[in-house]
Order: structure tokens, then sequence, then C-alpha cells
């Protein structure tokens, strides 16, 4: 029987900065996704949705709980090996896109497969089949030179280019206009299912909760 793609257990984080007047405190009693499964947290600005993925990803550490990624708890894991799986196992959409300006797009996604199995020599063919079947013909152009949709694309394609269990996406349409935001998620949702891997997206854009038959505020 598969682990779950996420599983989160009694998880506690809390913040007190000198910039933010009071503390900011994150509880998770329990999150469980299955294999191939899809859910959005839907919670306004400010209410720890950002946070929460960099605690799943291992970017931050909580101060109580468990969060295991594929039956892996990623904060057992320290240092290289925390950064290995995380390449290997999680796959990032950020609404800013996050990706190497100055690269190209195949570029973007062969650095994305240095964190898989798959032999080096092999790295540029993967990349460009996958850039293709999403749609990107230009594979080897600058990314700064794509359309904010194109870049989508790109992003989406770096997140799952080494077969994650899970793929986070963190407000992943807050750049595009309504139209190609519907499009970007459905490709979003339509390549995880394709490579079942589990989705979690966080959001405060009402037009997402349609989309998502599991769903809950965060």
């Amino acid at each position: 029987m598969n682990s779950p793609a996420l599983d989160i257990n009694n998880l506690s984080f809390r913040y007190s900065g000198r910039e933010t007047p009071e503390a900011f405190t994150l509880s998770v009693p329990a999150l469980k996704l299955e294999p191939g499964a899809q859910m959005l947290l839907a919670a306004t600005s400010g209410k720890g949705k950002s946070t929460l993925l960099s605690l799943i990803a291992g970017l931050m550490e909580p101060q109580s709980g468990s969060i295991a990624i594929a039956g892996q708890n990623i904060h057992a894991l320290q240092g290289a090996a925390r950064d290995k799986f995380r390449g290997q196992h999680i796959g990032m959409i950020f609404q800013t896109f996050n990706l190497l300006h100055g690269f190209s797009a195949l570029e973007n996604i062969m650095a994305a497969l240095m964190f898989s199995d798959v032999p080096a020599k092999e790295h540029a063919n993967r990349a460009g089949v996958l850039l293709n079947s999403l749609g990107i013909e230009r594979i080897k152009a600058e990314v700064g030179t794509l359309s904010a949709g194109q870049q989508q694309r790109v992003a989406v394609a770096r997140a799952v280019a080494c077969g994650p269990a899970l793929v986070l996406a963190d407000e992943p349409t807050a750049s595009l206009d309504p139209e190609n935001a519907a499009i970007a998620m459905e490709l979003i949702q339509k390549t995880c299912r394709e490579k079942n891997a589990a989705l979690l997206c966080v959001s405060h854009d009402p037009a997402m909760w349609g989309r998502f038959e599991v769903k809950q505020n965060l």
C-alpha cells in the first residue's frame, strides 16, 4: 500500500518578529493527501498559506508535529539530504514563477532534472519532450522573452519534471488575467493528474473554489 503523498500531524509553528506586532501562530492538527489527490486551501492574506507550504517543503522548521512526504518525515532529513529529497519528491509552483532568468526554458527544466535519477545525458531530451507536451515550442528561448502564460507553462513543467509525489502551488495564477488564470489552472490540474502527483494549492481567489472537489479553509 502506497504511503500518503502528504501526511501532517499536530503541526505547530509560531513566529514573532520585530516587524510583527503580535506573534503569528499556525496550527494544523491533521492534513492528508493520497497520491494523485487535489486539495485547495483557501485563506485571506496573512493567514499562513505560504508559511505552511514552506514548512511542508522543509524550508522552515516547525515547533512541533510531523510532515511526511511519501512516507518520509522531511524534517528528519538535514542539509543536502533534505535538498535532494525536496528536489526529487516535491514540485513547487509560485505566483511569480521563480524561473532562472538568463537561462532558456530548456535549461530551467534541465536544472530541475539534476535532482532526479535520470542520467545526465538524457536531461535535454527529457526536458524538451516535457516542454513540448505543455505547449512550449521555443524551448531554447530565454524565459524572460516568453509571455506570462508561457512562463507559467515552464513553471509547471519544472514542477513535475522529476515525477514528484506532491506539487505545492502558492497562488499560482495571481500574476495572470482571469482568462489565462483559468487556462493555467486547468493545465496544472491536468498535468498533476497525468503524473499522479498530489496537488496542494493555496489561494485567496474565490474563482478557485469551484475547481476543486476537496477544499477547506485555513
